[in-house]
């Protein structure tokens, strides 16, 4: 059972929150994406003063069965090792949490790699990896399903209304290509990019992978029997956590492309959860522009990352506080007694 996302469709308080943002001190729309911001956040939040607090990012990580077939340009012990980096702090996306005041999680759901009892690491293990999908499904459908639950109930644990999500595990840029190609239509050769930096050669090789599977598999549609054809334990997870965060009306930070992918998973199961969704940055992997076309949704920045991580959702959350704190301490045209544009 998944849970209900509601719409947050609300004419009047939509009306209402325009009206506080246009009467602020500035000229009509001066600020931007900041003020579509603000009018989103009061929307999920169901109010004209929407309020921050307690801000996540949490990070999946796992291994996938299908690097056998050579389409990383690193080992698959990469992931436990960058695990351990998060675990010490040293990663990108530890320096950009505590930058930002952003608490970070760190989830096994399901490395090839037994790390033990470890302060900062929950344990969230479904297997030691999905299954390779050039050969057999990834994950069985009862995988699948727990990977979900487990997400739900990381998220049901935390106090904050602000989730950011991130992504670690060698392979994945291919199962997110995958799943994109099966879920929106698009080319494979639209959805594949060059990941951990494969050369022009490697990119075709990842390309050429994925067609036989799609092959093999070729009577696989519904995005659950997609997901677990082609998906990953940390996308599968990441998954569930959406659609929960979701439900429970926080703001969902959604980094690149891999993260994406879990998103669009999500959507075709409750297409509401775009609604909740801030799209922090268009990645610099060739697939995710196409990804964020078919999503119908516009990110907020464009650095030209492709770490994942969740990197690009730590750097969004200052501009989610601006929209925020101006919508709740500027001053408006009546209250600064500041004269308003002239009629024409």
């Amino acid at each position: 059972m998944l849970p209900t996302i509601l719409t947050t469709n609300d004419t009047t308080l939509a009306s209402a929150l325009s009206n506080a943002i246009n009467n602020k001190t500035k000229p009509l729309g001066s600020l931007g994406r900041l003020e579509q911001l603000a009018l989103q956040i009061g929307l999920m939040q169901q109010t004209t003063k929407p309020v921050l607090h307690d801000p996540a990012i949490i990070v999946f990580a796992a291994d996938h069965g299908v690097v056998a077939e050579g389409i990383s340009a690193f080992p698959q012990d990469v992931t436990w090792q960058m695990v351990e980096n998060f675990l010490c702090g040293g990663a990108a996306i530890n320096v950009f949490a505590r930058q930002n005041n952003i608490a970070l999680q760190i989830v096994d759901a399901g490395v090839n790699h037994e790390f033990g009892e470890r302060n900062g690491l929950i344990h969230r293990k479904v297997a030691s990896g999905t299954r390779n999908f050039a050969q057999q499904p990834a994950m069985t459908a009862a995988q699948c399903q727990l990977a979900i639950q487990n997400g739900r109930e990381l998220v049901a644990a935390l106090s904050g209304n602000v989730l950011g999500f991130g992504e670690m595990g060698i392979g994945n840029t291919t199962a997110a290509a995958a799943l994109m190609h099966k879920l929106t239509a698009l080319p494979v050769a639209d959805c594949v990019g060059a990941g951990t930096g494969l050369s022009a050669d490697g990119i075709r090789h990842k390309q050429k992978v994925i067609e036989a599977a799609v092959a093999l598999h070729a009577g696989v549609s519904e995005p659950l029997d997609v997901l677990a054809c082609f998906g990953g334990f940390e996308i599968a997870t990441m998954a569930g956590a959406m659609l929960e965060a979701a439900a429970r009306r926080k703001v969902l930070l959604i980094d690149g492309f891999i993260v994406s992918s879990a998103l669009l998973v999500a959507a075709r199961l409750q297409p509401d959860i775009l609604d909740y969704c801030v799209f922090s940055h268009q990645s610099d992997e060739s697939g995710h522009a196409r990804l964020l076309q078919a999503l119908q949704v516009n990110p907020v920045l464009k650095l030209d990352l492709r770490l994942g991580e969740g990197t690009g959702a730590a750097l969004v959350y200052p501009m989610v506080q601006a929209a925020v704190n101006f919508l709740n301490q500027m001053a408006t045209f009546g209250s600064a007694q500041v004269s308003e544009k002239s009629a024409d």
